[in-house]
């Protein structure tokens, strides 16, 4: 089957950085070091009283400052001794992210290490790059973190290969208040004594891999405006105990096994911004204390669940909504006509559901992301809303009911669109004019209509990587331009002539009219 047009929907920023050539910087939520600003502040002054000492008195006093600041600006024993241990745990380093953490280098100085005031480790902070295959760890998280007793923030951010249980270790760190352990393989249960750890403002271990519920205790963590577990096998249901969690404003429980309702628990959240709750197995209907959300939410994300019943009249209340994504459910009726209040709203999925005409004209001054594909709508042509959106990156209305001539389409703006699906509907006409304004389209979908221009009039621009006019009337040959592409299919069509040399398989050409060449039979 043709895969579905990739989601690019923008998501939210992450805290930490993941640049893999920042490792040295202090994350986001750290203030920076106090040491380093009020040293220089307190250098200046020292400066301006030794100019105006006699030079008796000042080498001495030099020689002292000399001596002082090299012992307070050494990292402490116990620190060292501390991350040497962890270091020692980590089994694969083929990057050299840890190649500056030596004995007798101040490991203040060390790469993903912030210090502070005095002189004590306050913050261990290393990334990888998930566009880089060698830069990752591999091990486990060593129990000598605990003896970091000044550590506040701790940050393994897409290092991939870091294993074993949740590091219970972090249990014994009083002035903890940021734990971002991501895409790593830590498995495991989390553990029941993650409650004792109240003083936490953030928590984050998404892309792991660990498994069961999450643990009831998780409701003494009060202190927390982050909580993000997506992306591992958590199951049961959600608890309700998250509702005392009251000072969130990101909440990502996405890409799990949760199952039951969407509890009714929303009314406790007065700064939540970010709901992530898509890719789960959650039923029942969208709960009414979600209104409760609508000043400042920013995204709803629930697709890929199992929700029933209507799209509630109050989402149109969300105001400050930029992201909502309801796609893949059971949902069905009409989209409400209070959507129009959804000025700010920049990516709209509603796809794969059962939604019924009418389809509300919004009144938005730019969508980035839109996806209405396989409903029962019967659009009849593209909405004017659409076309006179001034940025559009993703325009997704597969199997819409859309019947109209695609040269009589023209959208304000075509120079920006990265992906544009508009197969199984009644389209008829040539995709030219359209595609050739284009610049970086990533890809197009128009299979099984009824488009009729000759193939290798289309300019296929180097960023092209997806194609599919399967199933239309599409004339003339196969050009050479299609061997940058990614996936192809022009099956089923009217094509003739010799296959210029492609990777495609045979499947990307059948049910022509005259095509020879591999992957098909040889020409005559």
């Amino acid at each position: 089957l043709w895969p579905t047009p990739p989601r690019t929907p923008p998501s939210p920023p992450s805290p930490p950085s993941s640049s893999f050539f920042n490792l040295t910087k202090s994350p986001p939520h750290l203030p920076p070091s106090s040491f380093i600003s009020q040293s220089s502040h307190f250098h200046s002054h020292l400066i301006s009283l030794i100019m105006n000492l006699s030079s008796f008195f000042a080498l001495p006093f030099l020689l002292f400052l000399f001596f002082f600041f090299n012992l307070v600006s050494a990292c402490h024993v116990a620190d060292q001794k501390a991350l040497l241990a962890f270091k020692s745990a980590i089994t694969a380093d083929p990057s050299g992210i840890l190649s500056s953490w030596k004995p007798g280098v101040d490991c203040c100085t060390w790469a993903g290490v912030t210090c502070s005031v005095p002189n004590r480790v306050t913050s261990l902070s290393l990334y990888g790059q998930l566009d880089r295959p060698n830069a990752f760890l591999s091990g486990t998280i060593s129990n000598s973190l605990s003896n970091l007793p000044y550590l506040d923030g701790i940050y393994l951010v897409n290092l991939r290969n870091i294993s074993g249980p949740f590091p219970l270790s972090l249990f014994k760190l009083p002035k903890l208040l940021y734990v971002y352990i991501e895409n790593n393989r830590l498995s495991g249960q989390l553990p029941a004594a993650i409650g004792n750890m109240s003083q936490l403002e953030a928590f984050s271990v998404e892309g792991n891999r660990f498994t069961g519920p999450i643990p009831s205790s998780i409701s003494k963590m009060i202190r927390l405006t982050q909580l993000k577990l997506g992306g591992n096998l958590l199951t049961g249901s959600i608890p309700i105990g998250i509702k005392q969690l009251k000072s969130l404003t990101f909440l990502s429980l996405e890409r799990n096994r949760f199952t039951g309702a969407v509890p009714d628990i929303w009314g406790t959240f007065p700064e939540l911004r970010i709901l992530r709750l898509s890719h789960n197995k959650l039923t029942g209907k969208i709960p009414r204390s979600i209104s409760s959300l609508a000043p400042k939410l920013s995204y709803l994300e629930l697709g890929h669940n199992l929700i029933t019943g209507n799209i509630p009249d109050f989402l149109g209340n969300f105001r400050a909504l930029d992201t909502l994504d309801l796609s893949s459910n059971y949902i069905s009726g009409v989209v409400p006509k209070s959507f129009r209040n959804l000025t700010k709203i920049f990516n709209l999925d509603l796809s794969r559901n059962s939604l019924v005409d009418p389809f509300p004209e919004l009144f938005v001054k730019g969508i980035e992301s839109l996806d209405l594909s396989y409903n029962k709508f019967h659009l009849g042509k593209i909405p004017k809303w659409v076309t006179s959106s001034p940025i559009i990156y993703s325009l997704k209305l597969a199997k819409c009911g859309i019947k109209m001539k695609l040269d009589d389409w023209k959208p304000t703006e075509t120079y920006f669109y990265d992906y544009i699906d508009l197969s199984e509907n009644e389209i008829w006409g040539s995709p030219v004019g359209l595609l050739n304004r284009t610049d970086y389209l990533v890809g197009f979908w128009g299979a099984g209509n009824k488009l009729n221009f000759k193939l290798q009039d289309l300019r296929i621009v180097k960023s092209l990587k997806y194609l599919d006019l399967s199933r239309n009337v599409v004339l003339g040959k196969v050009p050479g331009g299609v061997v940058g592409l990614k996936k192809l299919n022009v099956s089923y069509n009217h094509l003739c002539g010799r296959l210029p040399a492609t990777k495609f398989p045979a499947t990307s050409f059948v049910g022509n009219d005259c095509l020879c060449g591999p992957p098909l039979p040889a020409c005559k």
